[in-house]
């Protein structure tokens, strides 16, 4: 087990009242179920704007266990469940439902059009997966674009947006899970090879989170900002996980509205007052070339005073894009120490190292 509020010499006051060591983010939830219940969890933005749906800590937990009774339903514990849903808050309790059940979560994106299905069909078979979870508009286009797949493997279907919530919630059975219970797989690209799969434990993810909330200082009343794909360990640990850990607001936008609109990022750490956010160095960059497109836009109000880190990690960073953002948005409230840059990978779940909150980065020309 871990202790939450010593382990890495950092205490994490949500959890001072909690007597008991929590080893699991089954325990993390259903803790703050209990005593933030009415708490706002995640926010999501569906165009990057709009608020389209918002979870408290009461209905995220009451959503996942409707979800794993019905993977109880066809499921043992210990097996795998591959989870195709778009960018929203139906991945997040599908992805709960899923620890809450025992089975093991994978998150993959769900196929586009005439897209190949070689990698969901590689990620499949190499996890095993017996059930296949997404909603109802995707259904259709997964069954036909799978069904070959589907048949060889005999994998369930089930949708999770047209279910009895309260009805299955009661239904639920709390599954004999510890720290070291394998949570989920967490999938490589695959962009060099076929995918592989990184075995996330429950007390790797809790270790994980530990490390972040320290060294990024991310407490219960940060605001956190992302719109990292939720499949990706980055989108996933960082802005799904870490908020839910730390009991602070999390608030989502899909990574198609940052492309459309780069400036939707900014504006929503503005509108929000975002404490922390995170993304590969390329969309910093994206940001300052299309600053001009920004400064031209008369209805364009953003403050980002409050925006204490921004991590910069997920691909190689460079020095110039960090020079170049902190000189186009230091007229916002940008700061250059805000600037964390880091390094991490799947393999060990997501942080390896960072740069430390207020600490300015060292730049080192090797």
């Amino acid at each position: 087990m871990i202790n939450l509020c010593t382990d890495l010499d950092y205490k994490l006051n949500d959890f001072s009242e909690n007597p008991h060591q929590i080893a699991t983010l089954v325990g993390i939830l259903r803790y703050r179920a209990q005593y933030q219940p009415n708490q706002i969890a995640l926010i999501f933005l569906q165009d990057g704007e709009t608020e389209s749906g918002t979870l408290t800590y009461q209905q995220l937990d009451q959503q996942a266990r409707a979800i794993a009774a019905l993977l109880q339903s066809t499921n043992e514990m210990g097996d795998r469940a591959l989870l195709l849903y778009p960018s929203g808050l139906e991945f997040i309790v599908a992805f709960f439902g899923c620890l809450y059940a025992g089975v093991v979560a994978i998150p993959a994106y769900p196929p586009k059009r005439n897209q190949k299905m070689y990698r969901l069909e590689a990620i499949a078979t190499d996890a095993q997966a017996t059930t296949i979870l997404t909603n109802s508009s995707l259904l259709a286009k997964i069954e036909n674009q799978l069904n070959e797949h589907i048949q060889k493997s005999k994998c369930h279907l089930l949708t999770s947006d047209n279910i009895a919530i309260s009805d299955l919630a009661s239904r639920w059975q709390e599954p004999t899970i510890n720290s070291h219970t394998l949570a989920y797989l967490q999938y490589t690209s695959g962009s060099t090879g076929t995918p592989k799969g990184a075995m996330i434990s429950h007390r790797n993810v809790l270790h994980n989170s530990a490390n972040i909330a320290c060294t990024l200082e991310i407490i219960q009343n940060s605001i956190l900002v992302s719109w990292l794909p939720h499949f990706h360990d980055f989108g996933l640990v960082f802005g799904i996980i870490q908020p839910i850990y730390t009991g602070c607001l999390g608030v989502l936008m899909s990574p198609e509205s940052f492309i459309q609109r780069p400036i939707r990022w900014l504006q929503v750490i503005s509108r929000y007052q975002g404490t922390h956010s995170g993304a590969p160095n390329f969309a910093y960059e994206l940001c300052t070339q299309k600053s001009e497109q920004i400064f031209n836009d008369v209805d364009i109000d953003i403050d980002l005073r409050s925006w204490c880190v921004a991590v910069n990690g997920a691909e190689p960073i460079r020095q110039q894009t960090l020079e170049k953002f902190t000189q186009t948005f230091e007229p916002f409230g940008f700061r250059r120490r805000t600037f964390c840059p880091s390094y991490g990978l799947a393999e060990a779940t997501l942080k390896v190292c960072s740069v430390r909150k207020t600490d300015s980065p060292v730049i080192c020309t090797v």
